[in-house]
């Protein structure tokens, strides 16, 4: 049986991720997060019959983030409040190939996010928090097989999308 401070709590900075990167709002994301909890607890007389604790909360959370996006009516996405500030300086020994690198990087980002919902989704729950193929199916309510579809699909879009404004 789950309990709601050894199972449910502990994904709380995880459901923030996943929230923050669908609403790109850190006071919606804490929002959803909360909603989420709330209803996890509210349906703990379900929880007997769940199978996977973290994929029924990072379920809800997911429709819930999409459900506020969807109320808000939020059509530009920005980048500022997202928390993958990536700064690799490993082989940018100079200002201005860390500079290229940064924007390459806010590039990609910025194409992952106009990535159709479900693609986008499946991507960065399998590269960004590395979520098994089933338990991304899970939560996205999905087969394992149409995750793997997804990610393949979401991968190449980025690549050609990539590739094409790099090489104008």
């Amino acid at each position: 049986m789950y309990t709601f401070q050894t199972d449910v709590l502990p994904l709380k900075n995880e459901l923030f991720r996943m929230a923050l990167r669908i609403t790109m709002h850190r006071e919606e994301a804490e929002d959803v997060v909360q909603e989420t909890m709330m209803k996890v607890w509210s349906r703990r007389e379900q929880w007997g019959q769940i199978e996977s604790m973290p994929a029924f909360c990072m379920t809800i959370c997911r429709n819930l983030a999409l459900d506020r996006v969807k109320r808000m009516e939020y059509q530009q996405r920005t980048d500022t409040d997202t928390p993958l500030d990536i700064q690799d300086r490993s082989y940018a020994s100079d200002p201005e190939e860390q500079t290229v690198q940064r924007d390459r990087v806010r590039l990609v980002r910025s194409l992952i996010s106009r990535l159709p919902e479900k693609l986008r989704t499946c991507m960065q729950l399998r590269d960004i928090e590395g979520k098994s193929y089933r338990d991304i199916a899970a939560i996205v309510g999905i087969t394992e097989e149409q995750v793997k579809v997804n990610i393949f699909r979401a991968r190449q879009r980025v690549k050609e999308q990539f590739q094409e404004i790099e090489n104008q």
